[in-house]
């Protein structure tokens, strides 16, 4: 990287720290502020703020690190404006190359020891992919082909949490927080979303959010369209058949109705069709899809005349039974492959938390509170909000790894202070 280069990214670091200072408050918040993003954007293992303090501030790393744990821990700053002024000064750049299409709505979990931190509990840990210990946030992200952007990020707070006072007071959880389930916490972001106008008219679920009715309904309440995955057993009424009453809650076996993997099971082999819907690293991603217009066997359907919406399946070549299925509200004359196109559009979600939690360390807070997780959030979307605003000063033809994002984000002049070498 040259020096000019090295000059013009520290000089837009700069500008865009700013921009977050004017909605912190408080004056004294700005240097701590600067400090934890520098952090966060700089190369290390650790993003949590002991290591963070010994690197922006090798000669005074005590003062530094009570600096930064009392801005994270402590500061009476609010999440809701700083990611605000973050969408502000990012979503031009997100953008430049097509507007936002969708928003996905998605969780992330943290493994933690212990029983302390905030929200912690025995659960679903998708980073292991088994029940183990640990914190998971709910989120939810705008997108388009090129980009994506988490814009909230809540953390879901299990019953025995909720309802445990003097956990919850040793946490400091703020006392309007009651239990809501995680799909209860997505429809409130959802509906969030709707009030404040951001743009995107699409949510795609994966299949622990699509699975749930209620949500679904809650989406289409808004006038929203949804491409939701859910689960083989998912009841819908025959193709063949005229949508009756709905069937009681656990029951599997009402009359008329077929489950989602049965109905694969039973259609023809032309209904099936490979398609390709992205390019990948070494090719273009493909695979063999079918869709069929049905009406869903749920009690959350709304009154009056049942509404037709696709059912999308995949079912790879070499597999023994199809493994994806998903419905969406998206209009009756989408071409086959913009609805494929738009289920696999999920997969920016998953390239958000690698970066977010390998490059910048959302999982790396070792603090216990309520605020304090969500404040090393919000730091941490700020920060991956700028090497997503340098990212997309690129062409689409040029290279945009994840390992490009330190380079840009961190000048090679940069010296922290109190290091012998500053100026």
């Amino acid at each position: 990287m040259g020096l000019h280069e090295a000059k013009d990214i520290e000089s837009r670091f700069t500008r865009y720290v700013e921009g977050l200072v004017s909605v912190i408050g408080h004056a004294d918040r700005a240097v701590p502020l600067h400090d934890y993003c520098l952090g966060l954007v700089m190369p290390g293992e650790r993003k949590s703020v002991e290591p963070m303090a010994a690197i922006t501030a090798p000669g005074r790393t005590a003062a530094q690190h009570q600096s930064l744990l009392h801005f994270v821990g402590q500061g009476g700053w609010s999440d809701d404006d700083v990611l605000g002024k973050v969408r502000e000064m990012v979503l031009p750049a997100i953008e430049r190359y097509g507007p936002i299409e969708a928003w996905i709505i998605d969780d992330t979990s943290f493994p933690k020891q212990g029983r302390h931190s905030v929200g912690v509990s025995h659960q679903y840990c998708g980073q292991l992919g088994k029940q183990a210990n640990c914190q998971v946030a709910v989120t939810l992200s705008i997108t388009n082909h090129d980009a994506s952007l988490p814009v909230a990020y809540r953390l879901y707070l299990p019953k025995a949490w909720a309802e445990d006072d003097a956990r919850r007071c040793k946490a400091k959880v703020p006392e309007d927080i009651a239990f809501k389930t995680k799909p209860e916490i997505a429809l409130d972001q959802i509906r969030w979303a709707h009030e404040i106008g951001l743009p995107g008219r699409m949510v795609l679920l994966d299949a622990g959010y699509g699975n749930d009715s209620k949500l679904r309904a809650g989406i289409t309440e808004l006038g929203l369209a949804y491409v939701a995955g859910i689960l083989p057993q998912t009841l819908v009424w025959k193709p063949s058949v005229r949508p009756g009453r709905t069937p009681k809650k656990g029951r599997r076996d009402a009359p008329n109705t077929t489950s989602v993997k049965d109905l694969a099971l039973s259609l023809r082999a032309r209904a099936w069709r490979t398609i390709e819907w992205r390019e990948g690293t070494n090719e273009w991603l493909s695979s063999r899809f079918a869709r069929v217009r049905v009406h869903v066997a749920s009690s959350h359907e709304r009154p009056g005349k049942p509404s037709k919406e696709w059912l999308l399946i995949e079912w790879p070549e070499g597999e023994d039974a199809p493994t994806k299925y998903w419905l969406s509200t998206l209009p009756s004359n989408i071409t086959f492959r913009d609805l494929v196109d738009a289920a696999k559009l999920r997969w920016r979600i998953e390239r958000d938390y690698e970066e977010l939690k390998q490059e910048v360390g959302l999982g790396h807070y070792e603090g216990r509170g309520w605020r304090g997780f969500h404040h090393h959030g919000t730091m941490c979307i700020a920060a991956y909000g700028f090497l997503i605003s340098e990212r997309e000063t690129i062409p689409p033809s040029g290279p945009r790894s994840a390992a490009l994002l330190p380079q840009l984000a961190v000048p090679d002049s940069y010296r922290p202070r109190g290091s012998p070498l500053a100026a």
